[in-house]
């Protein structure tokens, strides 16, 4: 299976459980990898076979900025879903990264591997 990848989609959104974090807009990072089967999309050179990987950063940006998730966890599930569900992707593999959160590192952050490859 070939994999469609989108690295490092920053997004603004609320996400933590003290309370200085549910009043601030903090940037999670999200990298995907999503299973997707190229060869009819390069065959024909038409979109309509690829998966567009512009309408899956619109989706998540939208879905993720209105979202208010007290854990990074229940984030990337929710995310995996949408993703498998409205883009028929049958695999992913996803890091949910918070820049910043933790002193003395870049992020931290979750990996989830969803769906059969």
């Amino acid at each position: 299976m070939d994999i469609v990848f989108i690295n490092d989609l920053r997004i603004e959104t609320i996400i933590g459980i003290y309370d200085w974090e549910r009043e601030v807009r903090q940037t999670v990072s999200l990298d995907l990898e999503m299973a997707h089967d190229i060869s009819q999309a390069a065959a024909t050179d038409d979109i309509q076979y690829a998966l567009n990987y512009k309408a899956v950063a619109k989706r998540l940006i939208s879905f993720v900025g209105d979202a208010q998730f007290l854990l990074v966890e229940r984030m990337a599930e929710e995310v995996a879903r949408v993703v498998m569900e409205e883009f028929n992707v049958p695999w992913l593999r996803l890091t949910v990264s918070k820049p910043g959160a933790l002193r003395g590192s870049r992020d931290v952050g979750i990996r989830i591997e969803r769906g059969v490859r």
